[in-house]
C-alpha cells in the first residue's frame, strides 16, 4: 500500500506541468490600450453608502466605522432609516394636543455627519406615533417604526415644512441643497400602512415632495423608494401627469431578490447578474417616460448573501462585477450596509453572522472592507477591455489602474467557512498596448491570504464579544500590506487569481 501511495504521489508531480500548460492555455487573455479612446467612470458605487437607523449615527462605534470606510472610499452621501422615530423625538404633542416640534436629537444626528465629510440622503421615514392615524401600525423590526400614513395630512404638511425650515436655518441652503430628500422606504410591502398601497403612497410623496420645494426650490425631493424596483411606469406617470416635483427616481434591488419581484417573470437570470439587469430595466422605463431625463439613485443593493458570503472575499468581485455591468445606467448605488452598527433584527449576537456591512460589530475590518478599497483606486475613464473580469481604467497622469477578479459563487462545490477553496485558480495574462513593454507594476490583492479575517478570527478562537486589543488585532494581522512590484515583459503580465481573489494592477507610463 506505501508502495503505491508514492507512485501515485509521483504521478500527480509528473502530471502537474502538463495540467498547469492545460490551464495556462485556457486562461484568458485581455488586450489593454492605453491609447484607446476612454468613456467617464463615476464612482457611483462608492459615493452613498446605506445604514440601518437614525439614532445608530450618533453611537461612537457607528461613527468610527463611517470615518474608516470614508479612510478608503469616496464616502459622500449615507442613507438611513427613521429621522422621524419616537427615539429620535421630533414630533410630540402638549398637555392640549397641538404639535411639539424637537430638533435636538436632528441637529446631533446631522452634525455629526457633517464633522465627518458625510451628507446626508434624507429618508423622510418613519411616521411619528403622536402624528399616526394608526399608533399601533408597528413594523416588524427590533425597533418597530410605525409605518402608518398621517391621521391628519395638513399636520404632516406643517411638520415637513418645520422641518425642511429648520435644516435650512441651521445648516445654509448653500449646504443644504446638495442633500437630496428621498420620501419614505418601501412603500409597496409593509414598510408603508396606507391603504390602498399605491394610491395613498403617491398622495404623501406629492404632498411631501411640494412641502419641501415651498420651504426652497432647490431642495431635491425624490422616489418612490420602492423594494424589488417596482412601481416606476405608475408613479412617473403620476408625477407628470399631476404636475408633482422630482428631481430624482430611487428604488432598490438585490442580488438575491428573486426574479419574480424584480422583473414579474420566470426568465432565468444569474444573482450576479440580477441588480444591473433591473437598473437597466428601471432606466429603460425612464426613458420612455415624461421624465426622461431624470437621475437613477438605486439606494438599497447588496450581493448574494448565502453562506454568510458577505463576510467572505467573495464581495470584491461581486462589486467589481456590478461596476462593470451598471456603468452608464445608473447615478447612484447605495451599498446597504457601510457597518454591521445595524439593529432590524436586535443587536448582533456575535461578528460575522453574514450581516451586510463593510466593517463587523466592533469594528473588525470584512475583506469586502479591502474590497471596496481597491475599487476606489481605479481612474475616472474606463478603457475598453474585451472581458467580463477586468475593468481598466486611466488615470488624470496617464497610468492605468486595472482591477481583475475571479468570481467565484456562494454554494458552488468545495466553497467553505473562509470563502471557496484552495483551486483551481484562473490564469489570466493582461497584454498592453501604448505604455513601455517594461513599465513598472504594482499589485495589490485582496484574496484568501491578503484582508481575508475569518480564517485569523476562527484561530483567536472566534470570541463572540472581541476585546479592543483583539480588534485591533485582527486589523492589523489582516490590514493590506504594500502592493508588489513587477515590471511588464514585453508588455505582458500574467495573475493567477485564486477563487473570489480581486487584483488592482497600476501601470506607471
Amino acid at each position: 500500500m506505501k508502495k503505491l501511495c508514492c507512485l501515485a504521489v509521483l504521478l500527480v508531480f509528473a502530471a502537474l506541468p502538463r495540467l498547469r500548460a492545460q490551464q495556462a492555455a485556457t486562461g484568458e487573455t485581455v488586450s489593454i490600450d492605453a491609447n484607446a479612446p476612454t468613456t467617464p467612470l463615476p464612482h457611483f458605487w462608492e459615493q452613498m453608502f446605506g445604514s440601518g437607523h437614525a439614532i445608530l449615527s450618533l453611537r461612537e462605534s457607528w461613527r468610527n466605522d463611517a470615518r474608516a470606510v470614508k479612510s478608503v472610499t469616496d464616502f459622500r452621501y449615507v442613507r438611513f432609516h427613521g429621522i422621524f422615530d419616537d427615539e429620535v423625538g421630533a414630533f410630540t404633542r402638549d398637555e392640549h394636543g397641538r404639535p411639539v416640534y424637537n430638533w435636538s436629537q436632528v441637529d446631533q444626528i446631522y452634525d455629526g455627519l457633517r464633522r465627518n465629510g458625510i451628507r446626508p440622503l434624507v429618508e423622510i421615514s418613519f411616521m411619528p406615533t403622536q402624528l399616526a392615524f394608526n399608533p399601533l401600525d408597528l413594523h416588524v423590526f427590533w425597533y418597530h417604526p410605525n409605518v402608518s400614513p398621517p391621521r391628519s395630512i395638513d399636520e404632516w404638511d406643517a411638520f415637513v415644512k418645520a422641518f425642511a425650515q429648520h435644516l435650512v436655518d441651521r445648516y445654509g441652503i448653500d449646504e443644504v441643497s446638495h442633500w437630496y430628500f428621498e420620501v419614505w422606504n418601501e412603500p409597496n410591502i409593509d414598510f408603508w400602512g396606507g391603504i390602498p398601497r399605491q394610491a395613498s403612497y403617491f398622495e404623501l410623496y406629492a404632498h411631501t415632495a411640494r412641502d419641501l420645494k415651498s420651504v426652497s426650490p432647490r431642495l431635491r425631493a425624490g422616489g418612490p423608494a420602492t423594494a424589488a424596483a417596482s412601481w416606476i411606469p405608475a408613479f412617473l406617470k403620476y408625477v407628470g401627469e399631476n404636475h408633482v416635483p422630482i428631481d430624482f427616481v430611487s428604488t432598490h434591488g438585490y442580488a438575491d431578490d428573486t426574479v419574480e419581484n424584480l422583473f414579474h417573470n420566470n426568465k432565468p437570470v444569474p444573482e450576479d447578474d440580477r441588480v444591473c439587469a433591473a437598473i437597466a430595466k428601471v432606466r429603460n422605463q425612464i426613458d420612455a417616460s415624461v421624465l426622461p431625463r431624470l437621475p437613477l439613485f438605486w439606494t438599497e443593493w447588496n450581493v448574494q448573501g448565502a453562506d454568510e458570503s458577505r463576510d467572505t472575499t467573495f464581495v470584491g468581485p461581486a462589486v467589481a462585477n456590478t461596476i462593470r455591468q451598471c456603468q452608464g445606467k445608473v447615478n447612484q448605488m447605495s451599498f446597504w450596509t457601510f457597518s454591521d452598527v445595524f439593529q432590524e433584527g436586535g443587536p448582533l449576537p456575535r461578528p460575522f453572522v453574514g450581516m451586510f456591512g463593510l466593517r463587523a460589530q466592533g469594528g473588525i475590518d470584512k475583506p469586502s472592507y479591502y474590497g471596496f478599497a481597491l475599487l476606489h483606486r481605479l481612474g475616472d475613464e474606463r478603457l475598453p477591455a474585451a472581458s467580463d473580469n477586468v475593468i481598466a481604467t486611466k488615470m488624470a497622469d496617464g497610468s492605468l489602474a486595472v482591477a481583475a477578479w475571479n468570481l467565484v459563487d456562494p454554494g458552488s462545490a468545495g466553497w467553505g467557512p473562509d470563502g471557496p477553496p484552495a483551486g483551481p485558480a484562473k490564469t489570466m495574462t493582461l497584454v498592453f498596448r501604448g505604455v513601455p513593454a517594461n513599465a513598472r507594476v504594482t499589485i495589490a490583492t485582496v484574496d484568501r491570504d491578503h484582508g481575508n479575517v475569518l480564517p485569523k478570527y476562527r484561530a483567536m478562537g472566534s470570541p463572540v464579544d472581541p476585546t479592543m486589543a483583539q480588534v485591533k488585532e485582527l486589523n492589523e494581522e489582516t490590514a493590506l500590506p504594500p502592493p508588489t512590484v513587477e515590471r511588464l515583459a514585453h508588455g505582458r503580465l500574467t495573475l493567477t487569481l485564486t477563487p473570489d481573489a480581486l487584483y488592482l494592477v497600476t501601470v506607471e507610463r
